[in-house]
């Protein structure tokens, strides 16, 4: 997005009420390229008695001479010219440091989290636990994901969970898992003695698709989180589940993350449809956040797909549970419906047991497109655009972040 040197967004919205009639809208529009002046969104909606009201963003401010142009040309022209004030909308991250404010804002486990994380009634591992959030707390954009030396203890629940997924992953993972899992091995030294280290596996797969690991100590909310994804930045814990119960965790973990998540993100169709969610969550009303968790919940998480006639898994929470990628694989207790974006949006599903429905896409370029669908359906306050090369967030018009005292 274009800004002055205080940094403030030059983007004009205007709303031009024309008489509906042949060649108005041309005439209207004309004056910007005479002017030079570049349009980035224009929306029209019936006003009354045969009028148009157009809503125009543009680059731009009040005082620029080629905007004082076009305002004088227009005023002549229009029956209603007004300079309309930025869009507020809930603070969202333009540029990829400022993930840094909202990487800490980890929420609190919960009573129902709490009941079943044996974690919790361990002072040694809470205090490992701390040691590693620490870690992730301290971490700014720009510095090398820190190292984590996992004791013996780790690496033997570690073991145990990679040990008893990696027969089942050749029978119910899809061909993206397998594939990027076969490579991420070798590169990354997977190993049932040997945990990963995240600054190894994010190299990898920016290699791939551009997406990288950020270290989070714990759930972020979900706007959080998805916001993140708009960057092609993921939010991974780097602690690992307690080790009285290795094949159960109510929460996310380095097995959910490195073994489930991780080799997803180098399939460049997936990679898109994460980004996709993000990009749309920029911004967005909290009713909107919701409902693209649901699709988040549905597709990154649990998602199936079809191929050569099976069921598949490709959702990093049945890639990393050993129960539930067999439940629901085997397509005969579970709802399994066709991946719907706009019915998953409306999808309650329960956090702490198995899904009782499942959205099974026809393939990834499948599910990557109905989301894409999808996203151009929501009312979306503007639309927004990743600039790797910057590593920023372009808008097509001018809005304004609320303020948020926790950022």
């Amino acid at each position: 997005m274009p800004a002055d040197k205080q940094g403030v967004d030059r983007w004009l919205s205007l709303l031009i009420e024309l008489e509906d009639g042949p060649g108005a809208l041309e005439k209207a529009l004309h004056h910007f390229s005479v002017a030079g002046v570049n349009l980035t969104h224009i929306e029209s909606r019936p006003a009354r008695d045969g009028r148009f009201d157009f809503y125009v963003d543009c680059e731009g401010q009040r005082g620029d001479p080629a905007i004082e142009a076009v305002i004088a040309a227009l005023e002549h022209e229009s029956e209603t010219l007004l300079v309309l004030d930025q869009r507020t909308v809930p603070w969202f991250p333009r540029q990829v440091s400022e993930l840094d404010r909202i990487a800490s804002h980890t929420l609190d486990a919960g009573a129902e989290l709490e009941a079943r994380h044996q974690g919790f009634k361990d002072p040694d591992y809470r205090a490992r636990r701390a040691m590693i959030d620490r870690l992730a707390r301290n971490h700014v954009h720009g510095a090398p994901i820190p190292r984590v030396d996992y004791t013996e203890q780790e690496i033997e629940t570690w073991g145990i969970v990679y040990r008893k997924l990696a027969e089942l992953h050749q029978q119910r993972g899809c061909a993206a898992y397998l594939e990027a899992f076969e490579h991420m091995a070798r590169a990354c030294s997977y190993a049932a003695d040997n945990i990963p280290q995240a600054a190894e596996v994010s190299a990898f797969l920016e290699s791939r698709t551009g997406f990288r690991l950020r270290p989070v100590a714990g759930l972020l909310a979900p706007r959080d989180f998805l916001n993140g994804l708009a960057f092609r930045i993921f939010f991974s814990t780097q602690y690992i589940r307690h080790h009285s119960a290795p094949l159960y965790t109510p929460e996310p973990d380095v097995c959910h993350e490195l073994i489930g998540h991780a080799p997803m993100f180098a399939d460049a169709a997936f990679a898109d449809l994460s980004q996709e969610i993000g990009l749309a969550s920029l911004g967005a009303s909290d009713a909107e956040i919701e409902h693209l968790a649901r699709c988040y919940w549905f597709s990154v998480e649990f998602g199936l797909v079809r191929e050569q006639g099976d069921l598949k898994a490709y959702g990093a929470g049945l890639l990393s549970s050993y129960g539930e990628l067999e439940y629901a694989c085997a397509g005969q207790e579970a709802e399994l419906r066709d991946w719907d974006p706009a019915a998953a949006a409306e999808q309650d599903f329960p956090i702490t047991e198995y899904q009782p429905v499942y959205f099974v896409a026809d393939s990834l370029q499948d599910a990557k497109a109905r989301m894409q669908a999808y996203c151009r359906t929501l009312a979306r306050p503007f639309y927004a655009r990743y600039q790797p090369a910057t590593e920023s967030i372009w808008v097509d018009r001018a809005v304004r972040r609320a303020s948020s005292s926790r950022r």
